[in-house]
């Protein structure tokens, strides 16, 4: 990824076909070394391919993949749905967690790590 990412950056920069120790240069400005089995790979797959144009497939590409995160939600609404009891004890468990965190953070004096 490093060597790609310099590899984008040259190309920001003007450079539209980057060579190995431009790469090298732009990775040692930072003080990363880069490895030159990876870097001649990403130069064998990128030569004579236009950098836009790979990004453009990869994007369209990219649409078709179904990204989730509505899966969790009817399993959530089932919960407290599930019966009235449990509702009341999980209430109660958030409470006890708050003395312990309260506990926990006079162990410290008071300095925490980002204080």
């Amino acid at each position: 990824m490093k060597h790609l990412a310099a590899y984008l950056l040259l190309g920001l920069a003007g450079n539209t076909s980057p060579s190995g120790d431009d790469i090298k240069e732009v990775l040692s400005s930072v003080g990363i070394e880069a490895e030159d089995d990876r870097l001649a790979l990403l130069l064998k797959e990128l030569e004579g391919k236009d950098i836009n144009e790979l990004i453009k497939e990869g994007t369209e590409k990219l649409a078709s993949v179904p990204s989730g995160g509505a899966g969790g939600a009817p399993a959530a609404a089932a919960a407290p749905a599930a019966g009235g009891a449990a509702a009341p004890a999980e209430s109660a468990a958030p409470a006890e967690e708050k003395k312990e965190d309260k506990e926990e953070s006079d162990e410290d004096m008071g300095f925490g790590l980002f204080d």
